[in-house]
């Protein structure tokens, strides 16, 4: 399935030479320019779109028009509309629109086998006119529209499934009105009228990020305001706002970089751009003219291989994606506030299982195997979160959680009961000025310690205690990495505790507090591993066991062998699933994972991750579950 514009636009010269009569030849100065000679459209048509079938779409003042190679009309559907844009899918092409009528989207289906258009379902009332829309579809095929209003007001929505469903709304310049989307890198393009093209991350999750093209004279090398958009393999062409010249931009090296501005005299006063690759693979553009009666041909500029490279580039380094089959209710607090899930196994249902998870403004949450809230202990600031079950101290048995908590700077301690009750038992004083991460250990012998850490760097190491009924600390030694870290875990197997420098990389060092503590880096940022390093565990399998780390930096998690040399297995992004009406992940901070079986699609275990940004719709952050087999099957991992 082609993935962007400029890959369904096929053969469109050759289609457009068959319906109608080459224009007189261009003018020397428009020759010099690399114009083609004119050829005549349909009369009024201002908006194309090529089509694969050498067919292309025709929008005009009074409707959308599906043509042959030939010219023939084989459909059409009335409508007073603007701003067509297309993507490939099986059987043909989805389209859409706004209709300037009623200021809706509308998404139109055209079967190039059959001929037809048919209307899909209808976009709610808007809440506000759109003055620009797109298409984007992402890495997992899933198709969503953007709508822009005048004053900057934007919305993302997502077209796939039964219903239409907002994404999320986001903040775009004032009187954009046009916008196309690179979906093989993920960028839409928008051209703020007198002031300049901007390229923002078209991709819900994650933070917003914006660079700039061109900004208008005196601030930049654009003369006058910017005009319509075409996309090209490997980068984006804008006339400007009087079409009267034609700017190309391309990247190298992961950075934009602009042509010399073209002048376009005899196609002057062009309003709409498209783009196409011709026959001997060179990108090419078509530009109307101001009646909107007549397009011509002009070469990009850009060769049409290095889209298709790029393309295949990006496409080998992208992570795998799986799907999350539940998401947990939004945090009761807004802003960055959910942290670190640790998950508790029931001892005989197991549908009754729980999720703990921190909210770094307000305490520790309980969550049920669907998601459901049910439990708040008002703890205060509590940041990460571990635990261990059937841990015997004093001659009992316990299932018992420990947390960081940043006010004071203490481990809380919580118990456990065999209902997955929680409830807070004692805090233990550290000492440490910003108290950070923490994890436990279950040495051999018995028994509970743990590990916590400040963000200077420093850990301490703690035996868990009880005597006469009170839950007891113990320091048994301090060890420090050079600079901030936060998530660790420690194999209750192999005595060897992990340890997430979050600018570095991932250390691995004796969990035994009477065997030193030597460091060894076993994966360094760098490659499959982004900055910042984040959450981590370790899942135990039958025949292999696997650590899991959160990739923050590149919205992803890193899985490798537990035991050295530790191989990397692969890497996967949490994507959207649409069936389920579930975003994906991003920006993760902490994780859990377990091999017990949790019953249902979580037999052979599952992964609880830590949401940053909260889309379908915006909201509070939560915790995404995510099925162990969906990863095995995804990484080949069996």
């Amino acid at each position: 399935m082609m993935k962007t514009q400029t890959t369904t636009i096929a053969a469109l010269i050759a289609a457009l030479s068959g319906i109608a009569a080459a224009q007189p030849a261009a003018a020397s100065g428009a020759q010099a320019n690399g114009v083609a000679a004119a050829i005549s459209t349909v009369a009024g048509a201002a908006e194309l779109a090529a089509l694969p079938d050498g067919g292309w779409l025709a929008l005009d003042k009074n409707a959308l028009r599906l043509l042959d190679a030939g010219g023939k009309e084989r459909a059409r559907y009335a409508v007073r509309g603007k701003q067509l844009d297309t993507r490939s899918q099986s059987g043909g092409v989805l389209a859409t629109l706004v209709d300037s009528n009623t200021e809706r989207a509308v998404a139109i289906d055209a079967d190039l086998v059959a001929g037809t258009l048919r209307l899909q379902a209808p976009f709610p009332a808007p809440s506000f006119a759109a003055e620009a829309a797109c298409l984007y579809r992402d890495a997992q095929d899933i198709s969503y529209q953007f709508l822009i209003a005048k004053d900057g007001q934007s919305e993302q929505w997502l077209l796939d499934g039964a219903e239409r469903k907002l994404v999320r709304k986001l903040a775009l310049p004032t009187h954009v009105r046009h916008c196309r989307v690179d979906d093989a890198t993920g960028t839409l393009f928008v051209s703020e009228s007198g002031m300049g093209l901007w390229a923002y991350r078209a991709e819900a999750e994650g933070a917003g990020e914006r660079h700039v093209l061109a900004l208008r004279q005196p601030y930049g090398k654009l003369s006058g305001g910017p005009g319509a958009l075409a996309l090209l393999p490997g980068g984006v062409a804008m006339l400007d706002a009087k079409g009267k010249q034609l700017y190309v931009f391309g990247q190298r090296d992961g950075a934009w970089q602009a042509q010399a501005p073209r002048a376009l005299a005899d196609a002057a006063n062009s309003r709409a751009l498209a783009s196409r690759i011709s026959g001997a693979g060179a990108a090419e553009l078509l530009l109307n003219s101001e009646d909107a009666k007549h397009w011509r041909a002009v070469p990009a500029g850009l060769p049409a291989q290095a889209g298709a490279s790029r393309t295949a580039a990006v496409a080998s380094a992208a992570p795998a994606i799986v799907l999350p089959r539940a998401q947990t209710e939004p945090m009761a607090r807004l802003g960055d506030a959910a942290d670190d899930p640790a998950i508790w196994v029931h001892p005989s249902s197991p549908a009754a299982s729980r999720v703990l998870g921190t909210n770094k403004k307000q305490g520790l949450l309980v969550y049920d195997m669907q998601g459901e809230q049910t439990q708040l202990l008002e703890s205060g600031r509590l940041n990460n979160v571990d635990l261990r079950q059937n841990v015997l101290l004093d001659g009992a048995r316990h299932d018992l959680a420990l947390a960081t908590q940043r006010d004071d700077n203490t481990m809380v301690l919580f118990t456990i009961d065999p209902n997955g009750t929680v409830a807070e038992a004692v805090r233990f004083p550290t000492g440490l000025e910003k108290i950070y991460g923490i994890c436990v250990y279950q040495p051999a012998g018995g028994g509970l310690e743990a590990f916590v850490n400040d963000k200077d760097g420093t850990f301490q190491h703690y035996r868990i205690g009880r005597k006469d009924g009170t839950f007891t600390s113990t320091l048994l030694r301090s060890f420090k990495v050079a600079t901030q870290p936060e998530g660790c875990v420690a194999d209750d197997r192999s005595g060897r505790l992990f340890v997430g420098e979050e600018k570095r990389g991932v250390w691995t060092v004796p969990a035994a507090a009477d065997q030193g503590s030597a460091m060894r880096m076993i994966l360094p940022v760098g490659g499959v591993l982004t900055a910042d390093v984040e959450g981590m565990s370790l899942y135990h399998g039958a025949q292999a066991s696997y650590l899991v780390v959160s990739s923050q930096g590149s919205n992803s998690y890193v899985v490798l062998d537990a035991d050295a040399p530790h191989k990397v297995r692969g890497s996967f992004r949490i994507g959207v699933n649409v069936a389920a009406g579930i975003d994906g992940a991003s920006e993760t901070d902490g994780l859990d994972v377990s091999s017990a079986n949790l019953g249902g699609p979580y037999a052979e275990g599952m992964l609880v991750v830590q949401d940053g940004y909260k889309r379908l719709p915006d909201g509070p952050q939560n915790f995404k579950y995510v099925a162990w087999s969906d990863i095995a099957s995804a990484l080949k991992l069996r």
